[in-house]
């Protein structure tokens, strides 16, 4: 717990301001969720969608030991070949450029891909091992260390 201090009006409002801000205020509050303030919704968000898991894979295609990097095209044949089948009903796929720091302690600069799918939350004990699958198989067919994978809750409505 923290105790401040404070002997004068001025000090009082100069600590509020620098807690204001250090926390964020009522911004984070309602960006977080944690707010009783009401907040402005328009007629068409209210109550949409279903709950829903949007899974993000991040593919690299930097290769070790002198190999050419993953081209597009092996890229989108992967993509067709092992993960359509999975996620029929829809994905999508970002390029951009990623680093991160390998098992050496190296950074990698990279060309990378960002794929996106989602799926409603009651079947995410099914897609589990397909995504699992997919990251393992686009590891062992480059030789790389490691597909990144995050999963975030959704609201979605198609």
């Amino acid at each position: 717990m923290l105790h401040i201090r404070v002997s004068t009006p001025a000090a009082a409002a100069f600590v509020a301001v620098v807690l204001l801000f250090a926390t964020g205020g009522p911004v984070a509050d309602v960006a977080y969720g944690t707010s009783t303030a009401p907040v402005a919704v328009s007629d068409t968000a209210k109550g949409t969608g279903s709950p829903y898991l949007a899974t993000h894979l991040y593919f690299g295609t930097g290769r070790h030991g002198g190999q050419p990097p993953i081209t597009d095209d092996e890229f989108m044949k992967f993509v067709a070949d092992v993960v359509t089948p999975r996620f029929p009903s829809g994905l999508t796929i970002q390029q951009g450029r990623g680093q991160w720091r390998d098992k050496t302690g190296s950074i990698n600069r990279e060309i990378s891909y960002e794929l996106t799918v989602l799926y409603p939350t009651s079947e995410a004990r099914t897609h589990d091992p397909e995504i699992e699958y997919i990251r393992h198989l686009y590891c062992t067919m480059y030789g790389l260390e490691s597909v990144g994978r995050a999963d975030v809750k959704a609201q979605a409505a198609f």
